[in-house]
């Protein structure tokens, strides 16, 4: 808990102090604005999440000036495996690490304190302070204490659960294009054969995937992830109500040997735990007059994976990058939300192409014929590996033409 009393004003508001709200703020304080990080929590804290740094986390990490600190405790692993129905497998090489957000938030959220923010915890958002349309701040909650505290801009990091991007009438949908379940399981017996990023698709995981991820020190992060589904068409999609994730786990664990045998022999640290995702850059405004939103608030997750800690990261630089823009140049209000919108929508593409890759949830037939080729073809296995780099198009894969070319002879 921090110890400084909340000022009454402040240059940025910072709301929420994960990947995007600390990445932002610790740009904010570098360029000498006067920045204030509250968050619900105090740090450390735990989050619900896969914990897999892929490479745009990497790179988001090294901007941050954090990366050696990070992969100092991280777990790294040199390959993401890519385990279809059948059995066949890929192992994709990339640069991936694993490293619990209790860990890895605390490590950013501290950056951006060395950088220069104010961190303040535990407040929680209630509401913004409005003049006429323009937000000028935002009215915070600790305990029984309210306070207001006035800035020329509010940046809304909140994350996926949406009260506070609806109490600042940014949320557009209400309810997740996916959820997860995770817990953490110990198991120094597996140390060594559990050495990639496992993800498993099949049948029975209800369009969408299971995963083991190896931790530090005899770690496992386990677990299972519904995304947005549609089928080929582009017409079915898998309702929510529909799911009973924890039916979903007991699943992966039956159809996978090594997460039946990390169950069975391992030791569980604390209960499984859900959240929901918000993905593909949809579902809400990413501004308003004196506000902008970041991060998993806005949809910075990938569909097709899960994955969201490097897309928060650098989506709260960019909001980082128009405000300090705005300040160094005077900027007028409409000028830096345009700025900052155009920078998010240069993103959109990306997303886009992982929500059509994300078919593979929904027809998991389709992993196994890629890896059935990865495995036989360099080429294909090449383009896997700068889907992960992000130096290929994941969509490419899994489209009409892509799907075609998997049944050319192979090469």
């Amino acid at each position: 808990m921090s110890d400084a009393p909340l000022p009454p004003s402040c240059d940025v508001l910072v709301i929420g102090a994960g990947p995007a709200g600390s990445a932002c703020a610790q740009m904010l304080a570098r360029a000498r604005l006067h920045t204030v990080l509250v968050d619900q929590h105090d740090f450390p804290r735990d989050k619900v999440c896969g914990d897999g740094l892929i490479p745009d986390a990497h790179a988001a990490l090294r901007r941050l000036g954090v990366y050696d600190e990070v992969m100092a405790q991280a777990q790294p692993a040199q390959h993401v495996a890519c385990i279809g129905p059948r059995g066949g497998r890929v192992d994709v090489p990339g640069s991936v690490a694993v490293l619990p957000r209790k860990v890895l938030d605390h490590i950013l959220v501290r950056a951006a304190q060395r950088a220069g923010a104010a961190l303040h915890t535990p407040w929680r958002f209630e509401a913004p302070l409005i003049d006429g349309t323009q937000v000028v701040g935002a009215r915070l909650k600790g305990g029984e204490q309210v306070y207001e505290v006035r800035a020329p801009w509010v940046v809304m990091a909140t994350g996926a659960v949406p009260q506070a991007m609806i109490a600042s009438e940014l949320c557009q949908r209400r309810t997740p294009t996916g959820i997860a379940l995770r817990g953490y399981v110990r198991n120094p017996a597996l140390v060594g054969r559990i050495r990639a990023l496992e993800i498993v698709w099949h049948k029975r995981l209800k369009q969408g995937y299971g995963w083991i991820f190896p931790c530090p020190d005899g770690v496992f992060n386990i677990g299972v992830g519904l995304g947005d589904c549609f089928s080929l068409a582009g017409t079915q999609r898998l309702r929510m109500q529909d799911v009973n994730l924890r039916q979903v786990f007991e699943a992966f664990c039956e159809i996978y040997a090594p997460a039946r045998e990390l169950m069975a022999t391992g030791t569980p640290l604390g209960e499984l735990k859900g959240a929901p995702l918000r993905c593909s850059l949809d579902g809400a405004a990413y501004s308003r007059a004196g506000m902008l939103a970041t991060g998993e608030a806005i949809g910075s997750t990938y569909d097709f994976s899960g994955e969201g800690i490097g897309k928060a990261m650098q989506t709260g630089m960019l909001a980082a990058a128009a405000l300090v823009k705005g300040h160094e140049q005077r900027l007028a209000d409409a000028t830096v939300r345009d700025e900052y919108e155009a920078a998010i929508r240069a993103l959109q593409p990306r997303f886009e192409l992982y929500r059509k890759a994300s078919r593979v949830n929904a027809h998991p037939w389709l992993a196994d014929l890629v890896i059935w080729r990865a495995r036989n073809s360099p080429r294909i296995l090449r383009r896997m590996s700068g889907v992960l780099e992000e130096t290929a198009n994941p969509g490419n894969l899994v489209s009409a033409r892509g799907l075609a070319k998997l049944f050319l002879p192979i090469r």
